[in-house]
């Protein structure tokens, strides 16, 4: 079982038990956090999708810790003019820990079964008209 869902401006596959970095959330270290914009959640072969998100699921999680990321340099340069900068950033992280996600009132997607049988019965009637022409330019 997974989802997608948005964390902090950012949308992340999270399945259970994994661990992820995310920015930086503003809670403490060891509380919990609920996440309610899931936008999709695939459990065995049912999947959920929301417009845009699906209501009632939920992805909780637990913080692990605040860190910041290796440093990033920004080196910009200009040839023959003389310019150069450099900048250095370090992002701040959370790291967070999925604990669960429940799914509440989703409405599972199972059109694939339907689209086949649509297909298979289309190829049937085009070589009919076919063969309804070439009788007649026979007789």
């Amino acid at each position: 079982m997974y989802a997608i869902v948005e964390i902090a401006g950012q949308q992340f596959k999270v399945a259970k038990d994994q661990k992820v970095y995310v920015h930086r959330l503003q809670s403490e270290e060891g509380s919990k956090v609920t996440f309610d914009n899931v936008l999709l959640v695939q459990d065995g072969g049912n999947v959920s999708i929301g417009a845009p998100a699906i209501k009632g699921a939920k992805v909780t999680a637990k913080i692990l810790g605040h860190l910041k990321a290796d440093k990033v340099i920004v080196f910009k340069k200009k040839r023959r003019k003389g310019y150069k900068t450099k900048n250095g950033h370090r992002q701040l992280l959370t790291e967070i820990q999925i604990e669960g996600i429940a799914v509440g009132g989703a409405k599972k997607k199972a059109a694939k079964k339907e689209t086949v049988a649509t297909e298979a019965a289309a190829p049937k009637k085009a070589p009919a008209k076919k063969e309804a022409v070439k009788k007649e330019d026979k007789k």
